[in-house]
């Protein structure tokens, strides 16, 4: 086998291999590049509405604050709570999210949380979760740098890296390390 077969072989099946692991990393480098323009791991959805405050508050807050829950159809979501001032109540749910009542108007803001499909188990494996997933990202970093190497050599002729390929080679060094020029001075 010649070297340029072998070279187009392993191209090849890295690529074929690893495609798991692009889909990852590509979707989660999206999410995490528009991390400040919306919420990657979940959909955030807050609604408001006011509901009657339960008399027995103060002497008996397990059942006011189940009564408060049953109100807004999260009976059974009790996490714990606290009171951040005397005339406000903050309550947290298992399932995530908060309520926040107004103790003097009876004011509610109920945040509920749902993780977003496909964005959060991406992102959840993009963190590195344990040693194995951290030796096979490894092992894929190593197998992007061959990736790319390897594909600087498949074609040959004009659109091959001595011409054309030689081209969009250097824009694409090129381009990467002007904007991080751009951004780091």
């Amino acid at each position: 086998m010649n070297l340029r077969k072998l070279n187009r072989a392993i191209h090849r099946d890295l690529g074929y291999f690893f495609t798991g692991m692009i889909m990852v990393y590509a979707l989660s480098g999206i999410a995490l590049n528009h991390i400040n323009d919306w919420n990657p791991n979940y959909i955030i959805k807050r609604t408001t509405t006011t509901i009657q405050i339960p008399q027995d508050l103060t002497t008996n807050e397990e059942t006011a604050i189940d009564n408060i829950l049953e109100q807004i159809d999260e009976e059974g979501n009790y996490r714990k709570h606290y009171f951040p001032s005397d005339t406000e109540l903050k309550i947290f749910l298992k399932e995530g999210g908060s309520v926040e009542l107004d103790l003097t108007t009876g004011e509610l803001l109920l945040e509920s949380l749902k993780k977003r499909p496909i964005f959060n188990q991406v992102n959840f494996l993009h963190y590195n979760p344990g040693k194995l997933w951290k030796w096979f990202a490894d092992l894929f970093a190593g197998a992007l740098i061959l990736l790319g190497i390897s594909g600087l050599f498949i074609l040959k002729g004009k659109n091959g890296i001595t011409r054309r390929g030689a081209w969009l080679t250097s824009a694409g060094i090129l381009i990467p390390l002007i904007l991080f020029l751009m951004y780091y001075i």
